[in-house]
Formats: C-alpha cells, sequence, structure tokens
C-alpha cells in the first residue's frame, strides 16, 4: 500500500498526524516516536524493513486494509540509522514534544533532526581521522563557488574554483565530501559522477537562506561567497534543522598558499590509502600519525593534503620540531597530557545540535583536566600559542556530572550531591524512607507525648498514623489530623505533613529524574556560552599535536631538517622512501637525487622491479613533507618550493568511464602539461606504454622535449625506450641515470642503486623468470631474443629510394617472417613477449 494511494480523512487521528508530518519530508524515512519504539509505515516502512533485515508487520490505521509497518526500539536506534545512512538514505527523527501525562488529546510531535551522510554528528558514527564534509556548489558559468562545512566540528570554508570540471571533481574527491547539494539538477554528467561513480550523495536545494547567520554571511565580502553560505545554509537550518550555533567564523581558502595536488597524485603517492587495499595501513599518513587525540589525527591530514609555500611558515613548523626533540623530556610529558583530551571540537558540536550525553560532559571535564600542566609546558617551550584554562567550565561539571551516567538522559543519575539542595532532599527521601518514619514518629511521640504512636504505610491507604482505642483522647483537634481508618482496637490518621511527605515519597523518583534532566540542560546551556573559546582551545590543542607527531616522526625514523631555497636546485643525499623502509624485512638502499638548477629533467632507465618507480615516489614524498613541516627521510636535503605536482605512475583501465589504459595515460599526461609551471614537479613513469612502441617512443620523446623547451620545470621519466638516452647530448637540461642490476649466469641481482648514466638492457626475460614464469617459456624467449638481436646486428642500412611509376608483381612475402621483421625484442616487456609467441602460434597455424 502507497501513502499517495490513502484519503487522508479516512486514516485514524494518530495516523493523519504521522500523515501531515510526512507530507513535509517525502524525500526521508520518517522514524515517528510512539512511546518507546520509532515506526515507518507505508513505503517507509516497506524500505527499512529490507535494508535492516526487520520483519515486515502491519498496523490498523482506520482503512480497510492494515498499512505496512516495522519498528526499531529508540534506546538502540543509532545501529539502525548509521545503516540507512550509509547506504545512501536521509532520516528525520520525529518525537514527542510535549509529555503525554500533561497532553490533552493527541499528543504534539514533530521532527527535531534529519540525518544524512553529510550530517552525522554522533562519535560512533564518524571517522575520527577524517572530517565530514557536506558541501553546497554553486555554477557562476565562468567559476564554481565551493562551499564546505563539517557539522560535527564547526568549520565553514570557502572556495573559487576554476570553471574545469575536473578541477572541481579534484576538490571534492581530495576533500572526501559526504554529501553535496547543487542548486539544480541540470548538470546531469556533474550528478552521474558524484552519484553514480564515486558514491557522493547529491541533494539538490535551489532556496536560499533569507534571515539568520547575518554576522557569518556578512564576514565575507565576495557576493558569490555569500550566495554560497546562504545555499549551504538554507540546507543545514531548513531542511536539516541544524543548530549552526558553534561555527563562528568562515575559513576563506586560497589554493595559491599551497602545494597543489590533483586526485591521481594523492592515489598514485598513496599518502592517505594504499592503491591495491585502500587502506590507511601502510599509506604515508599512517606512518606520521602519532597524535594523541583525533583532532590532531585531523590536522595533521590537513598539513599533509595541503603543503605549505610560505618559506616562513614552513620554517616555524621546523623551529617547534627543532625544539620538542631538544626538549624531549617536555615533549613526552605533553603527549602523556594529550591523550587524557578527548574530541574536543566533536563535543562542541554535539553541544550545538543537542545531542550532548553526559559521559560526554564528563569527556570534556577531563580534558579541561589537562589544559593548566600543558599550558604550563608550553610556556616553558616558549611557543606562541595562548591557552585558555576554563576554570569555571571545569568546576562546574566537576560539581554538576556524576561520575558513572547513563547513557540516555531519562534515567536519573546525572547530578552530583550537593549540586542542588532540592535534589538532594528528594534523593534523601527516595534512599532514606525508613529513616524518615522512623524520625517522624519519633517526633510525633515527642509533640503529642503518645508513647505507642507508630507511623506505618500500606499500598491501600498509603502512610498513616495509628494510634490505640486507649489513646485516642490525646488526639486534640489542633494537630489537623485527618482519621482515615478505623479498626477493631486502634484508628489510623494522616496529617497534613505526612500527607507532603508521602507524596514527596512516593512520586521522589520520577521528581529525580525529571529534576536532573532539567539541571542538565541548564548545565548544558552554560557549556553552549563558552562554545566559541572551547573551539579555539580544541584548535591549538589539534595544532600542538600535529607538531608533536611530526618531531617523533623526526626523531623515530632519523629524519632530517631540510634546507630550503629558492634557485630551483634539488639536492637529496641518501634519501629514502620512509614507509618502504619501515615495513620492509630487507635492508633498505638509500638514493641520492641532485638537480643543479640547470638540470629540469632525470631520465631514468634500468630494469623492472629495480626500484625507478620508488626513487621517483620518494622525491615527491619528501617535497611533500618538506613543504607540511616535517622534517624530511634523508641525510640531507636541500630543496625548492615546488608549486604543483603532478605524477603518471602505474597502468590502469578506467572501467567505469569506459577510457583504456592508454587514454588515461593522455589523460594524466595532459593534465601534467597544461598545467604545470616552472616551479611544478611532474613525476612520469614509463609514459607511452600503452600503444605501440613506436609510437609510444615518439610521444615520449615529443613530451620530453616540450617539457624541457617549454615549462622547464623539475621532472623524473623513467622510461624503457633506450633511445631516449641520447636526448642527453641534444637537451642539455636532460641528465641520465640509472637504477643498477647484476647478472650473472643467467640472474639478475638488483641492487636499487641510483647511479648516473643510462643501460642499453631491460632484463625483461629476467623478470618474467623471477615472477615464476615457465622455465621453458622463458628459454624460448631467449632463444628467440638471441635471433633478433644476431638478425639487427646484420641487418643493412636500408638506404631511401626513388619509386617509379613501374607497378611490378612483387612475391609473397613469408607471415612468419614478416610478422618477426616487425618485433623488436629488445624493448619489449614480459607481457609483450608472451602475447609475441602467441601471435608467432596462430600465423603459424593459419599457414598450414
Amino acid at each position: 500500500m502507497k501513502r499517495s494511494e490513502v484519503d487522508k480523512e479516512k486514516l485514524s487521528p494518530g495516523m493523519r498526524q504521522y500523515y501531515d508530518i510526512k507530507e513535509k519530508y517525502k524525500d526521508e524515512l520518517l522514524f515517528y516516536r510512539l512511546g518507546d519504539f520509532y515506526e515507518l509505515f507505508f513505503e517507509d516502512g516497506e524500505i527499512a524493513s529490507r535494508e535492516l533485515e526487520l520483519t515486515l508487520t502491519s498496523k490498523n490505521a482506520g482503512l480497510e486494509e492494515r498499512v505496512p509497518m516495522c519498528g526499531v526500539p529508540f534506546h538502540s536506534v543509532k545501529p539502525y540509522i548509521e545503516k540507512l545512512v550509509n547506504k545512501g538514505y536521509k532520516v528525520a527523527i520525529c518525537e514527542q514534544l510535549e509529555d503525554p501525562k500533561n497532553a490533552k488529546g493527541m499528543v504534539k510531535r514533530g521532527v527535531v533532526d534529519v540525518i544524512s551522510k553529510g550530517t552525522i554528528v554522533d562519535f560512533e558514527l564518524l571517522n575520527e581521522h577524517d572530517h565530514n564534509y557536506i558541501a553546497s556548489i554553486l555554477d557562476f558559468s565562468f567559476t564554481y563557488v565551493l562551499c564546505y562545512a563539517d557539522i560535527s566540528t564547526g568549520s565553514l570554508n570557502v572556495m573559487n574554483i576554476e570553471h574545469k570540471k575536473e578541477k572541481l571533481l579534484n576538490e571534492i574527491l581530495n576533500l572526501k565530501m559526504k554529501e553535496v547539494i547543487l542548486k539544480d539538477n541540470l548538470d546531469t554528467e556533474l550528478i552521474g559522477l558524484l552519484k553514480g561513480t564515486y558514491g557522493i550523495e547529491v541533494s539538490i536545494s535551489s532556496e536560499l537562506l533569507e534571515t539568520g547567520c547575518e554576522e557569518l554571511i556578512n564576514s565575507v565580502e565576495d557576493i558569490r561567497f555569500k550566495e554560497g553560505l546562504k545555499h549551504l545554509l538554507y540546507y543545514l537550518l531548513v531542511r536539516e534543522l541544524k543548530d549552526v550555533s558553534h561555527i563562528k567564523k568562515v575559513n576563506i581558502v586560497h589554493n595559491e598558499d599551497y602545494l597543489e595536488m590533483d586526485v591521481h597524485t594523492i592515489r598514485n603517492l598513496e599518502l592517505f590509502e594504499t592503491l591495491r587495499l585502500k587502506e590507511r595501513t601502510y599509506s604515508l599518513i599512517w606512518l606520521l600519525d602519532k597524535t594523541k587525540t583525533s583532532m590532531g589525527s585531523r590536522k595533521l591530514k590537513e598539513y599533509l593534503m595541503h603543503p605549505l609555500k610560505d618559506i616562513e611558515k614552513i620554517e616555524e613548523r621546523y623551529d617547534k620540531i627543532t625544539t620538542l626533540n631538544t626538549e624531549f623530556i617536555l615533549k613526552d610529558q605533553l603527549r602523556d597530557y594529550l591523550y587524557e583530551i578527548y574530541d574536543i571540537e566533536r563535543l562542541c558540536g554535539k553541544v550545538a545540535c543537542g545531542s550532548l550525553n553526559a559521559r560526554d560532559l564528563l569527556q570534556l571535564k577531563n580534558s579541561l583536566k589537562v589544559l593548566p600542566e600543558i599550558k604550563r609546558i608550553v610556556k616553558e617551550l616558549k611557543f606562541d600559542y595562548k591557552i585558555e584554562e576554563h576554570k569555571e567550565l571545569y568546576e562546574l561539571l566537576e560539581k554538576g556530572i556524576y561520575e558513572d551516567p547513563p547513557v540516555t538522559l531519562k534515567e536519573g543519575f546525572l547530578i552530583k550531591e550537593g549540586y542542588n539542595e532540592e535534589l538532594d532532599e528528594l534523593k534523601k527521601i527516595r534512599s532514606g524512607g525508613k529513616n524518615f518514619i522512623a524520625e517522624f514518629e519519633t517526633k510525633l511521640k515527642e509533640q503529642t507525648g503518645i508513647k505507642n504512636l507508630k507511623v506505618g504505610y500500606n499500598r491501600v491507604f498509603g502512610y498513616y498514623i495509628e494510634i490505640s482505642k486507649g489513646q485516642i483522647k490525646e488526639v486534640s483537634d489542633h494537630l489537623n489530623w485527618e482519621r482515615r481508618q478505623t479498626l477493631a482496637n486502634c484508628e489510623r490518621y494522616i496529617s497534613p505533613e505526612l500527607k507532603e511527605k508521602e507524596a514527596l515519597i512516593l512520586n521522589a523518583e520520577e521528581k529525580i529524574i525529571e529534576m536532573e534532566y532539567n539541571l542538565f540542560n541548564e548545565i548544558k546551556e552554560q557549556v553552549k556560552k563558552v562554545l566559541i573559546p572551547l573551539k579555539d582551545t580544541a584548535e591549538i590543542i589539534s595544532e600542538l599535536d600535529a607538531i608533536i607527531s611530526l618531531a617523533v616522526c623526526a626523531d623515530e625514523y632519523h629524519f632530517v631538517r631540510p634546507t630550503l631555497n629558492q634557485n630551483h636546485e634539488i639536492k637529496v643525499l641518501d634519501g629514502f622512501h620512509p614507509v618502504i623502509k619501515k615495513v620492509s624485512n630487507d635492508a633498505y638502499v638509500p638514493n641520492d637525487c641532485i638537480m643543479d638548477p640547470t638540470i629540469t629533467t632525470l631520465l631514468i632507465t634500468g630494469p623492472n622491479m629495480s626500484g625507478k618507480s620508488t626513487y621517483m615516489r620518494q622525491l615527491a614524498i619528501i617535497i611533500l613533507m618538506a613543504q607540511m613541516g616535517s622534517f624530511v627521510p634523508a641525510c640531507s636535503a636541500n630543496l625548492p618550493i615546488i608549486d604543483k605536482i603532478f605524477t603518471r605512475i602505474g597502468a590502469s583501465d578506467d572501467l567505469v568511464s569506459g577510457e583504456s589504459t592508454f587514454m588515461v595515460e593522455m589523460n594524466e599526461a595532459r593534465n601534467a602539461i597544461c598545467n604545470a609551471t616552472e616551479d611544478s614537479l611532474i613525476l612520469f613513469d614509463e609514459l607511452g606504454r600503452g600503444t605501440a612502441t613506436y609510437d609510444g617512443m615518439s610521444l615520449a620523446q615529443a613530451i620530453l622535449e616540450y617539457v624541457n623547451k617549454t615549462i622547464k620545470c623539475k621532472t623524473l621519466f623513467s622510461t624503457h625506450y633506450h633511445e631516449l638516452t641520447s636526448l642527453e647530448r641534444e637537451i642539455p637540461s636532460i641528465k641520465n641515470v640509472h637504477v643498477s642490476a647484476h647478472e650473472e649466469n643467467g640472474m639478475i641481482t638488483f641492487l636499487h642503486k641510483v647511479k648516473n648514466g643510462a643501460v642499453d638492457k631491460s632484463y625483461g626475460i629476467h623478470v618474467a623468470h623471477l615472477a615464476g614464469m615457465p622455465k621453458e617459456l622463458t628459454d624460448r624467449a631467449s632463444v628467440i631474443l638471441k635471433s633478433y638481436e644476431h638478425k639487427k646486428e646484420k641487418e643493412p642500412t636500408k638506404e631511401k629510394v626513388q619509386l617509379s611509376m613501374q607497378f611490378e608483381e612483387q612475391p609473397k612475402e613469408d607471415p612468419v617472417l614478416k610478422f618477426l621483421n616487425g618485433v623488436d625484442p629488445v624493448y619489449m616487456t614480459p607481457i609483450e613477449a608472451i602475447n609475441t609467441l602467441y601471435e608467432l602460434k596462430q600465423i603459424l597455424e593459419n599457414k598450414k
């Protein structure tokens, strides 16, 4: 049964209320609170039952037919929401807005929160190492405006992007956007790429915020930025009902301040995840992340994602690392204190969004507790951080919040004794009912002089005062007692005071829970007042943690402080790839990389598996680490400031877009060539191998010439086209180097050492042997190779002949010889050798 097919007027009052609320949230799955359950009806119920693997039941809604329904308990709803959100659904939470006991008629209900991929704030659903960004994209025909926020941390950023779709996608993918909001659905290509190819949630919203957040919006001058902010904030405030009071500033991102990398470079260098398994383990960030807080981990990732170009700012980070490693005792103390700090950024987000519980406030209190010690050490180190201790907030939380509170807020045990007198009195009554009876009984005996007076309790009449028949005359009218029950040998009374205490005792539990909840909310409001100073403190802690992490890595892995220059000189001595050295079981061979200002290209030759790609990657990583403010993996390093890094490493088809290996190769090469400047770094690994030998070699040579004569940027170019090494004689800015290998008795040993000069041998068959190819096959390949080499040596130089207009019948050429004449094994890769053998066999079979 579909909701659109239902006659609303025939629905029961309760289901009609659901229907009206659902009409406002048609695109969301509505979790409708009924008692202890969230229930979903009609199509929502069918979807939820399928996706969450729940039993689909039905409910009487006043119609002839029962409506589909499924439900989940309210106290364990988070895992269900997480699963649905991860599958791309949006969830609207509909709560009871008043106490059912006080409600007249139908309990008021309304949606209090909308949760989507980009607006999650709960710790349990978020990756502690990553921001959770939601972005607005506005297309101004000549430029894109990207406005993005992380609700969980309260960061808000805006930037201009050149009107090129690939650059827009590059930013979205690099920042790992979880959700993107477009103003319309006209750009179907962009929607298809975001949603279909990259799995990013896309929402359509054309409205702009008309009132509210004026201070935030007016803090930027660019009209386009203002519109971008209004577009994003409307979606957050109106559509998703978010409180953004913890966002107080807009960060305008200037990409020209940072070293630029496209998504291919980040992937090829394995900065944040490995190429093969797509995991964080064994990536560069995995190696560098020695942080003690989640905030520090995210900040370190920002450093690596946005390496600096300002030498002064980079040197400031170097100075801090030097100081920390000199004052290593203070550094270790700082790390111990940082370990005590929880994710203050996201705690602030939970305060603003109203999802905070008492355990979160305990985490905040414990974080504030160590701030005075951190401030003391930072002062000793003479770092320019102004850390606020938040003493008043700490004292409030220390005095108010119970040490072991429950997860929910309606179970009591939130507020400590001594915080509120009335609450303490209620707790005393709850825990000391028997004591109260005894004390009250003694008090009455003293007042009345009735020695056999008793105070008792039963479920029918509640608390009572019992007087024996012989003492009834002692009960005077001024006591204002009211006769409640007459028994054979006694009378039972109640007094105004006892009635009052009875109400207190019997309702103490309920009142305690209500009062603790109200007091907790008051404390939460006090925390909300200092969110901005708390966020400032969190920012300082994150920076401090990230710098300490780099200092620990510098000390542990023996990194060195680089020297930065502005004359395009690269001089790295005994450089190494830090991750490979860390995880390798074999002894790592370090290598120099020396390019004086006159050398722009290192042309790298050598056998497969010898380490050419590693050598190229390690230079890029050394430069990235240097510009993020880290020490670098080398014995010494003198480096220029690089503005962009482009890579073309590895060969893989883009199956999603249907592009071949060679097309992908050319697209990435074109991106580098068209966007690189004199201050850029390009890494080309065996460019041109995706097409025929001579096509590839021609393209590779043309690209080398263009890069050296037109762009003149630093380039590392590895190749198996040995003919290209002759370019060193023609273009002075090209220098030949090779990765050495030792051959003995038909076996090859890779030395992994980069030396000057070129090599003229590929060792392809040796590599095939190492890869486990059958010996029969590699032996046969060796025989074929020798015949080709012999034939090439004897082959006379062909002269250019003027063609005549006479056409004579030419003898038919043997197809085998024709095929072999077109093959040159010197330039073959192992896979090409296998394919050649296969084709040769096919020709022979056809000939028969």
